[in-house]
Parts: C-alpha cells; sequence; structure tokens
C-alpha cells in the first residue's frame, strides 16, 4: 500500500516542476462557515491543476523502454494535460484520449502541452477503454489517472504542503473523483497528524466512492451528470478504494447547485476562478454536508481552475440564482399599449435592473389578445426577488417563476 515514503520520494520527483501552490486563510469564508477556513489554491498550479503532481511521478519513473515506447492515457482534461506536459518535458511521446464532450479550453491546453489527443466516447469511462486499446495496439505505457501508486504518491505532495503549511489543522476536505487525490492527501496527513480528519466529497452527479466503501468493493455507477466534470468518474479504482478504506473518515456529497454556488462565491469573495471539482470541498463545508465545530481549523482543496469560459457563464447565472441574485419570470399581459411600460415602472420601483425582456405575441400558449413577457432581472438577494414577485402580483399580474 501507498505510504509516506513514497510520497516524499515523489516530491523530490515533482519538485522540479510542481510549485508549492499557496494555503490561505479566507476571512470571508470563515465567517460564513464558522470555521477558520483555510484555502489550498491548488488552481494555481501548472497546468491549472493537481495532476501535475502524479503524472510527473509517473512520467519520472518510466524505464527506458517505456520511454521509448511512449505513454498513453485518457482523461477529461486536468490529468491529460498534466500528462502532456510532463510527458513534453521528458521528451516521451504521449497520446491524449478524452471524451467528445470534454471542456474545449481543456482539449485546446493539452495539444498546446504537446500531446496528441483523440476524442472518443462520451464520458471519462469509455475514453479510457479506447485508451487501453491504444496501449495494446502500440506498445505504449498506460498513465492512469488515479489508480496507480506511483501517481497516487505524487498527487500525496499537496497533503505535505498543506502539513508544512498548516500543522495546526483540524479537518482536510478533498474532492474524490477516482480517489487519486484523496488517497495520496490522506496518506501524507494522516501518517504524520493522525488526528487529522480526512473528508472526502464527490458530486452528486458521481457518487460512486461512498456506494463503494459502503459495500467494501469498487461499485460502478451507470452514467455521471455534474457541472464538476473533473470528478465526473463511474467508479473509484481498486488501490484507491484499499487506501480510503483505510484513511479517510468519511466521504460526501453536494449537487450542482452548491457546487455553483461555491464556485460563484469563490469569484466573488476570494478573488478566485475554480472549476467545478475545485469548488466542491468548498460547496461541503458551506452546505453543512459534514458536521464540524465552530472555529475548528478546516482546509478545504481547491483542485483545479481549468473550467471552459463557455460554461463559466451558465454555472455563474446558477450561483447567483442560489444567492437569490437572478431572477427569472415570465407575465401573460393584456395585448394592448402601456402594459409592457407599467409592468417596467412597477419592476423600477422595487430596485431591480433588467437584464433581458422577451415579448412575444405568437406563441400557441398565448391568448389572441394577450402577449407573454419574459423578464430576467438582476436582484439584491432573495427577500428582494421576492418582494419583486409580489409587487407585480398585487397588481394583479399572474407571475411564474422560471429560475
Amino acid at each position: 500500500m501507498l505510504s509516506l515514503a513514497d510520497i516524499r520520494e515523489a516530491r523530490e520527483r515533482v519538485s522540479g516542476v510542481a510549485r508549492h501552490t499557496p494555503l490561505e486563510r479566507s476571512r470571508s469564508f470563515s465567517e460564513m462557515s464558522g470555521a477558520d477556513l483555510h484555502l489550498k489554491l491548488e488552481n494555481f498550479q501548472r497546468t491549472g491543476a493537481f495532476k501535475i503532481r502524479g503524472a510527473m511521478n509517473r512520467i519520472e519513473t518510466l524505464s527506458d523502454a517505456e520511454r521509448e515506447a511512449g505513454v498513453v492515457t485518457a482523461s477529461a482534461g486536468n490529468h491529460a494535460q498534466g500528462v502532456a506536459l510532463a510527458a513534453s518535458r521528458a521528451g516521451v511521446d504521449a497520446t491524449v484520449v478524452m471524451p467528445k464532450f470534454a471542456p474545449v479550453s481543456k482539449v485546446k491546453a493539452t495539444r498546446g502541452y504537446g500531446a496528441s489527443v483523440r476524442l472518443e466516447g462520451v464520458d471519462y469511462d469509455e475514453a479510457q477503454a479506447y485508451a487501453h486499446r491504444l496501449e495494446e495496439e502500440e506498445g505504449r505505457t498506460y498513465v492512469h489517472a488515479f489508480d496507480d501508486p506511483v501517481v497516487m504518491a505524487g498527487q500525496g505532495t499537496l497533503g505535505l504542503e498543506i502539513v508544512d503549511d498548516c500543522p495546526e489543522l483540524d479537518t482536510v476536505v478533498v474532492p474524490i473523483g477516482g480517489g487519486g487525490l484523496i488517497s495520496g492527501v490522506a496518506v501524507a496527513i494522516k501518517e504524520q497528524l493522525p488526528d487529522v480528519r480526512v473528508v472526502g466529497v464527490q458530486a452528486e452527479g458521481a457518487a460512486s466512492a461512498a456506494k463503494s466503501l459502503e459495500a467494501g468493493e469498487v461499485t460502478e455507477i451507470d452514467s455521471v451528470d455534474t457541472i464538476a466534470d473533473g470528478i465526473a468518474t463511474r467508479s473509484v479504482g481498486e488501490g484507491t478504494l484499499e487506501v480510503m478504506e483505510e484513511y479517510v473518515d468519511e466521504v460526501v456529497t453536494v449537487d450542482d447547485r452548491e457546487i455553483a454556488l461555491a464556485l460563484t462565491l469563490l469569484l466573488e469573495r476570494a478573488k478566485t476562478l475554480v472549476e467545478g471539482a475545485g469548488a466542491v470541498a468548498l460547496a461541503a463545508v458551506l452546505s453543512d454536508a459534514f458536521e464540524y465545530d465552530d472555529g475548528e481549523t478546516i482546509v478545504a482543496a481547491l483542485c483545479g481552475g481549468n473550467i471552459d469560459l463557455n460554461r463559466l457563464g451558465t454555472v455563474i447565472r446558477r450561483g447567483l440564482v442560489q444567492m437569490g441574485r437572478y431572477l427569472k419570470i415570465t407575465i401573460d399581459l393584456k395585448d394592448r399599449p402601456g402594459e409592457l411600460e407599467r409592468v417596467s415602472s412597477i419592476v423600477a420601483r422595487t430596485g431591480a435592473n433588467v437584464y433581458a425582456v422577451h415579448h412575444d405575441r405568437t406563441s400557441r400558449d398565448v391568448a389572441v389578445n394577450a402577449a407573454e413577457l419574459e423578464l430576467e432581472l438582476e436582484t439584491d438577494d432573495a427577500e428582494h426577488a421576492a418582494d419583486i414577485v409580489d409587487a407585480l402580483e398585487a397588481d394583479g399580474y399572474e407571475v411564474e417563476i422560471l429560475s
């Protein structure tokens, strides 16, 4: 099984490439949670995520024959970039298989780091199956994204940094996809500070770890569906499950609404951009997914920042909805002059800002003498949004809240 010595050796191998990323106390999130909350800013890592740690450790341990034959891997994006950069620096040819719907930014970045990219399958698991075929056909070495003790040891170097920078911690909160990161971090921390609690977090739409731990064996879920694409795997690994069973204290889940809220709050309060997977640890703290004491020192690992810009707008909008800062409604209007102005004046009196207006007379669901008005509004909070709806209804309008 993975050992602390393995992780310390990995640190020597990867230190020339992987950065020692900042660990900062957040006053805002400490006040919001009641805990003494610190953020491990791994979104500032090279390639934008922790994956370079494990990838570099694996590439550095290849034999001469394996280097000559090249490597292949499968990834939704972050491991892809880590392998691409590590292989390029070592002069090793790399082929990366990514799901067809992988974020465009991650595909472009992987190619930019020097790897050959093939798009196959609808998710990580289908991409992985294709990568294993290439492994056999071309004689390449498969670099697993998580279920490899050498990769786990590399990821564990993040845990060494947490202990170095925050030795007084009580709880560390770590995202779980396949389990490589939490395995390495848990060993690195527990072997030095055995009383520290290790909490793993999965997205509700990709929650295989809890099922596997409960069953005592790797349990694969049928499909994944989450905005946290970096941890969207159908199952954990055999090796990672073994480590988690021994070293991880608790596994919890958060849903996409909670992830979007945490991501949006990080942008607004900490001026920090993360991807969905990078927000799940904070989401678990803010949503009280696990119990903790007032003033408890908690480190939340923000594991990556590689979010596709097309997705970012959607996620922020979801986050604003959760904060009560965005309201989308429809109103049926009489199709007569002045009605739109009347509604606008009510909205203006409430102090809302209008994002967008859509006025439709032609919908089949609208009466001949009526029109449907759709409004997107910027609001201060949930109470302000409720006041707007109340004001419109008090003036005789029937309001349907869309989001």
